[in-house]
C-alpha cells in the first residue's frame, strides 16, 4: 500500500506522461510546481497566459520553457477558457488553476459549451502525508461544497474513493465524521453518517467500507477507539475522512497544513478531467504533489 508522496511520485513515473494545461500561468509558485513536475518526469505542460510575464518568471526561477507550448493570452478570463478548451478537446489531460480568481476559473470549468461538466457533483479531495500516521489521510470536502445533504455526501464519498483507487487503495476505509460517535437526532451529521454506514452494509456504496458516525479521535486512533469501545473495521483505521461541512473540513485542512510537518496535495473531482484547484497560499511543493495526484487519476480513468 502506498504510504507517502515519494511513493506516489514513483508510481506516476511508471505511467504514460500526461499534459497539464495551466490557466493564467504567470504565477511563480505554479511555474515552480510545473518545473519540479517536469524535472521529476511526472508531467508535461502547456502554459496559457501572459507570455511576457511567463518568460520573466521562468527566467527568475531557472525554468527553461523553450520546449513548452505557450498560448499567449493576457486576459485571465480568456486564458481560462483557452486552457479548459485544450482539456475538453483532448489536447491536455489535466487542468490547473494559475494566477486567477477562483470564481473566474470555475466559470470556465463549468462553461456549457467547452467546460468539463459531467452532470455529476464536483468535490474537492485532499491527501495528507503526516509523520504521525502510517498511512495517507484523505480529506473531503474542504474547498467546494458548503453544507452537503445526504445525496451530496454520497457523491463526495464516491469521488474520494476514485482518488484512493487511483493511488492504489483497493478498498479504502471511510469514516463519516461528526463530533460524537453515537447517533443523535439533534445532530444531522450523525444521522447522515449512520445512513451512509447502512448503505455501505447493503452494498449501495461500492469499492470501500463506510462506517459512522465517528468523532475524529476514534476514526484515526485505534487507541482512542478502543478506549471508547468503538469497534469495526474502520474504527481507528480510517483512510478517508468524510467531514460534515466545509467549515470543519477547511479548518482541519489548514490545521494539518500549518501545525504539522505534513505534505499534501488536492484536486477537484467529478469533472471530465482532473482539475487542480490549489490556494494562492499553498506552497509550490503542494501544487507539485497536486499535479502528481491529478496525473494518477487521469491515468486511472
Amino acid at each position: 500500500m502506498i504510504k507517502s508522496f515519494d511513493e506516489i511520485l514513483e508510481k506516476v513515473k511508471a505511467k504514460e506522461l500526461k499534459k497539464v494545461a495551466v490557466a493564467v500561468a504567470q504565477d511563480e509558485p505554479v511555474l515552480e510546481a510545473i518545473r519540479d513536475a517536469v524535472a521529476n518526469n511526472i508531467a508535461d505542460a502547456v502554459l496559457v497566459g501572459d507570455k511576457t510575464k511567463i518568460l520573466e518568471i521562468s527566467e527568475k526561477i531557472g525554468f527553461n520553457v523553450s520546449k513548452f507550448e505557450i498560448v499567449d493570452e493576457p486576459d485571465p478570463a480568456k486564458a481560462a477558457i483557452k486552457a479548459v478548451t485544450l482539456v475538453s478537446q483532448g489536447k491536455a489531460d489535466v487542468l490547473m488553476k494559475g494566477l486567477i480568481e477562483t470564481s473566474t476559473f470555475l466559470r470556465a470549468v463549468l462553461n456549457k459549451e467547452i467546460g468539463l461538466r459531467t452532470g455529476k457533483l464536483m468535490s474537492h479531495v485532499s491527501v495528507f502525508e503526516t509523520p504521525s500516521f502510517d498511512r495517507l489521510l484523505f480529506l473531503t470536502d474542504a474547498a467546494f461544497n458548503t453544507y452537503p445533504d445526504l445525496k451530496a455526501k454520497i457523491d463526495i464519498l464516491n469521488n474520494s474513493v476514485k482518488v484512493a483507487h487511483a493511488i492504489g487503495l483497493e478498498c479504502p476505509k471511510v469514516a463519516a465524521i461528526s463530533c460524537v460517535e453515537v447517533v443523535n437526532p439533534d445532530m444531522p451529521s450523525t444521522v447522515d453518517a449512520a445512513l451512509l454506514a447502512k448503505m455501505s452494509d447493503r452494498g449501495q456504496i461500492k469499492g470501500c467500507i463506510v462506517d459512522g458516525p465517528f468523532a475524529l479521535d476514534n476514526a484515526i486512533s485505534e487507541e482512542a477507539a478502543k478506549h471508547k469501545n468503538v469497534t469495526g473495521p474502520v474504527a481507528g483505521k480510517a483512510d478517508i475522512l468524510l467531514l460534515p461541512n466545509i467549515e470543519v473540513a477547511n479548518v482541519m485542512y489548514k490545521t494539518l497544513t500549518y501545525t504539522t510537518n505534513s505534505k499534501n496535495g488536492g484536486m477537484l473531482v467529478g469533472t471530465s478531467a482532473p482539475v487542480i484547484l490549489t490556494s494562492r497560499a499553498d506552497s509550490h511543493e503542494t501544487k507539485m504533489y497536486s499535479i502528481a495526484l491529478a496525473v494518477l487519476l487521469a491515468s486511472h480513468k
